[in-house]
């Protein structure tokens, strides 16, 4: 089935530059110019999000974070489009939920390929090598199937990435994972050595699951810690 992608941006030449080269590659896609408009047109068919920043309204700031607080959209993917390129824009976008961010102007060869490794993520063909099920270790315990992740036998809902991230860490269970490891096998391309994110995102699952539970090995990666 085509995957469904809800562009979001004020500029209508930007709008349909995109709409454009994802029709080219069979995506189908939904256009809004604004917050508001990007809101209504949010359903469950939409599997991926482009959501310019600098947007009249709501901003996209605000629509991320509506989007990831709304537990009926919250796991959709979301790439940030800025025309900031300081790092602190790119932090902030990634801390409250966007799974990736371009800086404009882009080169729609350059999104495209964004957005393919993205559905590669989200598809996962990494998981049929996983003979088990549900994967345990200390209090924690995954399941393959249904994506759902229990503390103490309590669910915790977390993003695809974060998902991905405790995965690799409960199977490599106390072995250390560098930055640029994780940064292979969960987004699928390099950050051109800029391993900010997934510090970014190991915060943003250490606050969901307790800091305890995930290891700093300084200078190299990140490993599960062993909790009493």
């Amino acid at each position: 089935m085509p995957k469904n992608i809800l562009v979001v941006d004020d500029e209508k030449n930007i709008r349909d530059l995109i709409k454009f080269n994802l029709e080219k590659e069979q995506f189908q896609v939904v256009l809004a110019e604004n917050g508001s408009d990007a809101l209504e047109k949010l359903n469950e068919n939409i599997d991926l999000v482009i959501l310019d920043i600098m947007l009249p309204g709501i901003d996209g700031m605000e629509v991320c974070k509506k989007i990831r607080n709304n537990t009926q959209f919250q796991k959709i993917p979301v790439i940030m489009l800025t025309a900031k390129g300081e790092e602190i824009d790119k932090v902030l976008g990634l801390e409250i939920g966007a799974d990736d961010y371009i800086v404009k102007p882009f080169s729609p060869r350059e999104l495209i390929a964004r957005i393919k490794a993205i559905f590669r993520r989200v598809e996962d063909k990494e998981e049929k090598k996983v003979n088990k099920k549900i994967i345990k270790s200390e209090n924690l315990e995954i399941n393959l199937d249904t994506h759902e992740v229990l503390k103490y036998g309590n669910k915790i809902t977390l993003t695809p990435k974060e998902f991905q991230l405790l995965k690799l860490l409960l199977i490599n269970k106390y072995n250390v994972l560098s930055r640029e490891k994780l940064l292979k096998k969960i987004w699928g391309y390099n950050y051109d050595g800029n391993t900010r994110t997934v510090d970014v995102h190991i915060r943003r699952l250490r606050k969901k699951i307790g800091e305890e539970y995930i290891e700093t090995v300084q200078g190299v990666g990140y490993k599960l810690a062993k909790v009493e």
